[in-house]
């Protein structure tokens, strides 16, 4: 862990490079933690219960947030936070830094057995993520980015090629999906990825050429994963072109597409004809 004693005024330069190693073990004590409650193509160990009308939460959730607040707040005492299972408070907006976290990415996934959920751990700056980690532990899969710095999976640097695979292999949501093959021609399907995290992340690994977000995605959803695909050579926008903020009033995104930097022209006219 590194240590990193009292708050330091926000114009002074972050340390991320030392910073990264401890957020790197924090996301994997708190893999660690979910695995004892997956079960891998069965019912959750863990209680589970609604958030409203359909959005699940289970008991790993809720003590992967208790775990990564109080890490991370040890890290940085100065930075906000936002969680998707933490009550939200305005007080982060007048902070520079700003943790945001998703204990599990794909609740559901993880409740139902599925592997594709992940922890999500973002630092930002000022509305720019400078720090993000995304760890999968059913997949034992790491993924890490620093502004500036570039991007990794499990120590290897990720670097999206200048062409991608053809036909374009895409996963998101049918109706974009639909869309998007009616005005850019024949697409390989893939499956949907129940975490969105893990879908903008395995663009940046290559594996998938272009990725569709649905409305309403929060920036817990796709922090840490931007940062990811940005320094592996992507880009992360809406549909008008604009690229997420993070840390507003009200953390919702509309429509977005994940692709390689060389493709997002003609994906994002596509999407916009």
């Amino acid at each position: 862990m590194v240590p990193i004693s009292g708050s330091m005024p926000s114009s002074s330069p972050l340390p991320i490079p030392s910073l990264a190693p401890a957020v790197r073990e924090a996301a994997h004590r708190a893999g660690d933690l979910a695995l004892p409650y997956f079960r891998a193509g069965a019912q959750t160990a863990a209680k589970l219960w609604y958030k409203g009308q359909s959005s699940p939460v289970t008991e790993a959730d809720i003590a992967l947030d208790t775990f990564l607040k109080g890490h991370l707040s040890g890290l940085l005492p100065e930075a906000g936070w936002l969680s998707e299972e933490t009550a939200d408070d305005p007080a982060r907006l007048d902070q520079s830094y700003v943790w945001i976290v998703d204990p599990i990415d794909g609740t559901r996934a993880f409740a139902s057995g599925h592997p594709d959920w992940a922890v999500s751990i973002a630092l930002v700056r000022d509305g720019r993520t400078v720090l993000g980690v995304l760890y999968a532990p059913a997949h034992e899969r790491l993924y890490e980015a620093r502004l500036g710095e570039g991007a990794w999976c499990n120590g290897d640097r990720l670097q999206l090629p200048g062409s991608g695979h053809v036909p374009p292999r895409v996963a998101g949501p049918k109706p974009l999906v639909d869309r998007l093959e009616r005005r850019m021609g024949p697409v390989e399907r893939l499956p949907k990825v129940p975490s969105l995290a893990l879908r903008l992340a395995r663009v940046a690994d290559g594996s998938i050429d272009v990725g569709l977000v649905s409305a309403n995605a929060q920036d817990w959803d796709i922090a840490a994963a931007d940062l990811i695909l940005r320094e592996a050579g992507g880009r992360l926008t809406e549909l008008d072109g604009s690229t997420p903020a993070y840390n507003r009033p009200h953390p919702v995104h509309g429509e977005m597409i994940a692709v390689a930097s060389q493709l997002h022209p003609r994906a994002i006219g596509a999407m916009r004809a």
